[in-house]
């Protein structure tokens, strides 16, 4: 079983595009589960006017972050089988099928993208490249993050090792690729998979220019790799 979790907030432009293509990829015992951080446009009407089974809707945490209503949604999740996914974004058609494929090996999936603009033209067609993104854990811990969430699909055992969040992550796929990483197989795939939009609005800024001084990053690593040591004590 597969469990999409999506985090909604004010993303009426986008959200009917994007769990169309979703749910056409999805078996009917799959799940959408959607946490909404008290939209106050058309978002909730657009995801009701589906009127799919499929999908459940529940109440974000109202923390104003998408890293709480991410792991708000998470919690909800019962499939085996755990995809992300912003409310802009467009799954390519083969999404599903090829994360699927490659996660009877291995534990995480990391897909590449196209990237586009609000119109879903494009203006990269790869965000592996613009991103200068590389596989292993030291450097996407130490150097520059690769863990974009959106394109991440993992096991249960990531889930249930991920959860809850420590309160001081700098993103939620950061903290997820890296449990990850430190313990499991992570595999990241030259397949594009989806339409990355990237628009100026976007609720989650992991893909963009960070914000945060030299000390904040060097602070950030710090404590998700304390955060991991403590984790896997914890679990033994």
């Amino acid at each position: 079983m597969i469990s999409v979790c999506i985090a909604t907030y004010n993303g009426e432009k986008y959200i009917k595009e994007q769990i169309a293509s979703i749910l056409k990829q999805l078996e009917e015992k799959d799940e959408i589960i959607i946490s909404d951080d008290g939209s106050d446009d058309e978002t909730i009407n657009i995801i009701k006017s589906f009127q799919d089974k499929r999908i459940t809707i529940i109440e974000g945490p109202h923390k104003g972050s998408p890293i709480w209503n991410f792991e708000n949604a998470l919690k909800r999740a019962s499939g085996d089988y755990i995809f992300l996914a912003d409310q802009d974004d467009v799954w390519l058609e083969n999404k599903v099928c090829i994360m699927m494929e490659n996660l009877r090996k291995y534990d995480c999936i990391i897909s590449d993208a196209i990237v586009v603009d609000g119109n879903l033209n494009q203006t990269s067609p790869s965000f592996f490249h613009s991103n200068k993104t590389k596989t292993g854990i030291t450097y996407n811990l130490l150097i520059k993050n690769g863990y974009l969430g959106c394109c991440m699909a993992f096991r249960r055992n990531i889930l249930e090792r991920s959860l809850p969040f420590p309160k001081n992550i700098p993103m939620h796929d950061i903290w997820i690729g890296n449990v990850a990483s430190s313990k499991y197989k992570v595999k990241f795939i030259s397949d594009k998979l989806i339409l990355f939009r990237r628009h100026g609005h976007n609720n989650s800024t992991t893909a963009s220019k960070s914000d945060y001084s030299i000390i904040q990053k060097i602070m950030f690593r710090i404590n998700i790799i304390m955060d991991i040591i403590t984790m896997n004590k914890k679990s033994k």
